[in-house]
Order: structure tokens, then C-alpha cells, then sequence
């Protein structure tokens, strides 16, 4: 993809950014740059590959899925503002 002086400049009114000539050359040398990396990545034929979640073939170690702490639900009711029926009453937000 190509951009254009004219491009930069339009892109930087849309986003309100006041931008001079000079620094919007710089912007389209880096613009330019980085779609150009963009399509050398994309000519890459990738189809032969299988999508991985992570780099390196690790998996996370796991723990027992155990409970490690007693209820103590009550207690923490029992300081609340505002409990009815085992819930926690906040102030209504969003009208």
C-alpha cells in the first residue's frame, strides 16, 4: 500500500493532530516503512504451518483444583451496607 503526502495530512485532520510539512514527510517515511514490512510478512507463504497459541511448546503447570480457604460468607455479610437474599444491594448506577 502506498500513501501519499496528501494522505498523511488528511489522516492527521481526522484525528485532529496539527501536523507541519516537514513532520509529515518524516510520518510518511515511517508510514511507508512500515507497510512496507507489513507486505513483505504477508508474501510469506504461511498455509503448510499450524496456528500456535505461544513460541515455544510449553504448557502450564498446574494445581489441584481444591478449595484452600473456609466460607466465610456470613462474616462479610454480616458488615455490609446493604444484604438481601445471600446478595450484596449497591446504589443503582445506570438509569
Amino acid at each position: 500500500m502506498s500513501l501519499s503526502l496528501d494522505d498523511v495530512k488528511r489522516v492527521a485532520n481526522l484525528a485532529r493532530i496539527e501536523i507541519g510539512e516537514d513532520e509529515a514527510r518524516a510520518a510518511l517515511t515511517q508510514l511507508s516503512g512500515i507497510f512496507s514490512l507489513i507486505e513483505q510478512m504477508q508474501a510469506v507463504d504461511t498455509s503448510a504451518l499450524k496456528p500456535m497459541s505461544h513460541s515455544q511448546d510449553v504448557t502450564q503447570r498446574l494445581r489441584p483444583d481444591a478449595v484452600t480457604e473456609t466460607d466465610q460468607r456470613e462474616l462479610f455479610q454480616s458488615i455490609a451496607p446493604q444484604v438481601e437474599g445471600g446478595l450484596y444491594l449497591v446504589p443503582k448506577v445506570i438509569e
